[in-house]
């Protein structure tokens, strides 16, 4: 049993029924004496977990989520349910998962499966050996239109940051926008800005201006220094509408770009309290893509 194994069961066991453990370990051992490849009897398990496994939040704590950073840096589980981490014990518990056999039986997994078991199977392939091998597999779930889809692909995982080329990556990024996920938690984004990635941004804020439409406040993260004067001119315009969480998402990039003037001085007249709390915080220094979450408490 690998570590990512063992420390998925244990969680797992501290959660659920009697029961549900039950028919896990028996899961767990069966699909570890398969052969090789494709076949009926691993699809139709990972199928059956949800009759025997609930659908509640897996909520590690604090302490759980730093083992599973430990255990592949970028791993974030906290919102994983219950049923995708036993489906994720069923993978990992595979004896063929570093050779082509494994992967073929896992694509096979991926053509047939409903929305939830893609969910599932987008959030274990991180884990498996060479996850790469899987990085065309996650660059559709990240060109998904289904937000829980781009999610489990994109999102708390360190493979795209890790194996996507520049295309697939800036797609990503660019997609989050369309689907309405949060950005912020595309592991290592901060990483891997470019002056085309910020290009491709101010397009969109363009196009959604020109629309008549605000702009999500996501999409400024998107820049970091690569938006030019270009950039700076969009966002000081961002910095005089009526809506506060533009406001702060526009303060925050911003910071990012290096106008810490400009911010002092939306700081000093901002008359919204949480938008003058994340500008603040930008002045400070919190200008990383997390702090992007805390736009989400703005009306």
């Amino acid at each position: 049993m690998s570590s990512v194994e063992h420390f998925l069961s244990e969680m797992l066991g501290a959660l659920l029924s009697e029961t549900s453990r039950a028919w896990l370990a028996e899961a767990e051992a069966s699909v570890a004496l398969l052969g090789p490849g494709p076949g009926t009897r691993f699809p139709t398990l990972l199928s059956q977990a949800s009759r025997h496994i609930p659908r509640g939040n897996l909520s590690p704590a604090a302490d759980a989520r730093g083992r599973a950073h430990e255990l592949l840096e970028g791993w974030n589980p906290e919102r994983w349910t219950l049923l995708d981490a036993a489906r994720a014990v069923l993978v990992l518990a595979r004896r063929d998962l570093a050779t082509s056999a494994g992967v073929g039986a896992l694509e096979d997994c991926f053509t047939y499966a409903d929305v939830g078991e893609l969910c599932s199977l987008h959030r274990a392939v991180c884990l498996l050996p060479d996850p790469g091998r899987f990085s065309a597999r996650a660059g559709e779930g990240c060109r998904s239109s289904m937000r829980v889809v781009y999610e489990a692909a994109a999102c708390d995982t360190p493979l795209p940051v890790r194996h996507f080329d520049d295309i697939a990556w800036r797609q990503l990024a660019i997609k989050a926008v369309f689907v309405g996920a949060p950005l912020w938690r595309v592991y290592g984004l901060d990483t891997r800005l470019d002056a085309e990635l910020a290009r491709m941004a101010l397009d969109l804020v363009e196009e959604r201006r020109a629309a008549g439409r605000r702009i999500q406040p996501e999409l400024w993260l998107c820049l970091g220094r690569f938006g030019g004067e270009r950039g700076q001119a969009s966002l000081e315009r961002e910095l005089a509408v009526d809506w506060a969480p533009g406001r702060a998402a526009s303060a925050l990039a911003l910071a990012r770009a290096g106008g810490l003037e400009l911010v002092r001085a939306a700081y000093d007249r901002e008359t919204d309290p949480l938008a003058r709390a994340t500008m603040e915080s930008a002045l400070r220094g919190r200008i990383h893509q997390g702090a992007w979450s805390e736009l989400h408490g703005l009306e």
